[in-house]
């Protein structure tokens, strides 16, 4: 069935569309919230440091507890901890459908993360411990594909029912979809422990989280207290401190929560090298062209969800037969064509836009874009799981998973921080020849800090239309200059990211040996430190 062997065949695609099912809830989610997020700006006035954080703060606490809910899945039973996640992910999307202020939205996102801490890594070890090496790769590229579809429909269904039933819809849409999931896994799913038990480690998880959190906060809020500001630089010095802690704690302690000794394996070193820079690069840059889309170029929450479809598109349509190729020649030529194709169409996209760039001249872009990401995620994530074994599934899920949502986290802040630095520096001067006075400059100022200057908030200050063109047109301008080096610097990641695949990913001639290396791990016994 589906091309896999065994009398257990039919039970084995059963686990894999389940496990597809309740991730497409997962990337409902963050497809639609950025959607979301212009209409979540206008009625609960949030700023724009406080939009990063409504997304942020759902993957700061997702990055932080993965490893934690790997163990977890490994010690206790994957099984009950993705039946947890869900439980969790589907009660707070209900709680972010009900927040009142861009606080409350904020931290009903982050106990959503904490689900998602659960589910997430007991999708890819279920599907791991379900299929043999040889079958792995072939199923990772369903479990992508059949997840695009989600990814695809999830800016375009989003953007519809932002326009018509609001910004809460996007998470209340999420508690049906929770409820069916958890009744398909209760019955499908079978339970399944790692044979060696793994102990929590507390200080790892505290150093590590304060580190990730410290940093962003410093990326974050630098846009509105300034990078000189007693805060941002002791949170930085902090950051660094911290980081530092961790690596030492983690290279010392038996019980590390991230044990540095998989680095050593030069698939599994580059395949979280690739997770980290393609969501720093690519994931990011979707919060920002949402934005752009519809604050600069005037699009509604349906066009800009549906003008994402030819990306998403070719995701699904790329990611299963990339799979396969990955499982008989190797992942190194997919990643690699795949992340070129990627980093490209960002400098494309950096060199071309401006306010009034046609949508066909990104169209193009676009379907490259989404060739190389679907050329490039299933065969990144089954060269890092074979490199690592059956036995270390629940851990090396979690750290590929971290490693890809520590890159979102530092990708919106660090892109964010590029962005709105030249945004200010280019909006001040440019509004400072129309006339306007002090008071008119220093609301303008402030409102600009959101992100977004609507003509109705200029005409409440007093100014005339043709000055309510002149701030417009200005903070258009401004925007480009602050987005375009955001998307080169983004694209550049990527570029690197495919040296790094086409030197250390296995390929072709290494695909026969490194099988046999993944075989001989899982007959190895786990070490017990």
């Amino acid at each position: 069935m589906l091309g896999f062997e065994g009398e257990n065949a039919r039970e084995k695609v059963v686990v894999l569309l389940t496990m597809c099912f309740a991730l497409a809830m997962a990337m409902l989610d963050n497809t639609v919230v950025n959607v979301a997020l212009p209409r979540i700006q206008q009625d609960l006035n949030a700023g724009f440091s406080e939009l990063q954080w409504v997304v942020d703060a759902y993957v700061l606490a997702f990055a932080s507890l993965l490893l934690t809910g790997g163990i977890l899945g490994d010690r206790y039973g994957r099984k009950k901890m993705f039946l947890g996640g869900l439980a969790v992910f589907t009660l707070f999307s209900f709680a972010c459908g009900l927040a009142g202020s861009p606080q409350q939205l904020i931290v009903a996102r982050a106990l959503q993360g904490v689900g998602g801490a659960l589910l997430i890594p007991g999708t890819l070890s279920i599907i791991t411990v379900t299929f043999p090496p040889h079958e792995r790769a072939k199923a990772l590229g369903l479990w992508a594909g059949v997840s695009g579809i989600a990814l695809a429909l999830g800016p375009t269904l989003g953007g519809y029912m932002v326009e018509h039933l609001g910004w809460a819809s996007v998470f209340f849409l999420n508690v049906p979809i929770g409820i069916i999931a958890f009744i398909v896994a209760t019955i499908t799913v079978r339970e399944s422990r790692s044979e060696q038990e793994r102990k929590l480690d507390i200080v790892g998880l505290v150093l590590g989280t304060s580190a990730l959190f410290l940093v962003t906060y410093g990326l974050i809020e630098a846009n509105a207290l300034g990078w000189g500001d007693a805060r941002i630089i002791g949170s930085l010095i902090a950051f660094g401190v911290m980081l530092v802690a961790f690596l030492w704690w983690e290279l010392r302690t038996k019980q590390p929560m991230m044990p540095l000794r998989f680095f050593r394996i030069p698939a599994f070193s580059a395949g979280n090298s690739v997770a980290f820079s393609i969501a720093l690069g690519m994931f990011a840059t979707f919060f920002f062209l949402t934005l752009y889309m519809q604050n600069i170029k005037g699009y509604s929450p349906f066009q800009a969800g549906a003008s994402f479809l030819p990306l998403t598109v070719m995701i699904i349509v790329t990611a299963p037969y990339a799979g396969s190729y990955a499982s008989r020649h190797g992942s190194r030529a997919p990643m690699t064509y795949g992340l070129v194709l990627a980093g490209g169409g960002l400098f494309l996209l950096g060199l071309l836009l401006t306010p009034t760039t046609s949508y066909w001249v990104m169209f193009p872009i676009f379907l490259a874009m989404g060739h190389g990401m679907g050329a490039t995620m299933a065969p990144m994530t089954a060269a890092v799981m074979n490199s690592v074994g059956r036995e270390r599934a629940g851990l090396g899920s979690a750290m590929t998973n971290t490693s890809r949502e520590v890159g979102g986290v530092l990708g919106i802040a660090v892109l964010g921080a590029i962005l709105t630095t030249q945004l200010k520096s280019s909006f001040a001067p440019a509004v400072q020849g129309l006339g306007l006075a002090p008071a008119q400059l220093q609301a303008i100022g402030d409102s600009a800090k959101h992100g977004v200057l609507t003509p109705e908030s200029l005409a409440a200050l007093g100014l005339t239309p043709a000055q309510i063109e002149g701030v417009a047109a200005a903070f258009r301008d401004a925007f480009m200059q602050g987005f375009r080096p955001a998307l080169l610097f983004a694209g550049t990641v990527l570029l690197l990211a495919a040296i790094v695949s086409n030197r250390l990913i296995p390929g072709r001639d290494t695909i026969d040996e490194h099988h046999a290396a993944a075989n001989a791990a899982e007959a190895e016994p786990v070490p017990a430190h």
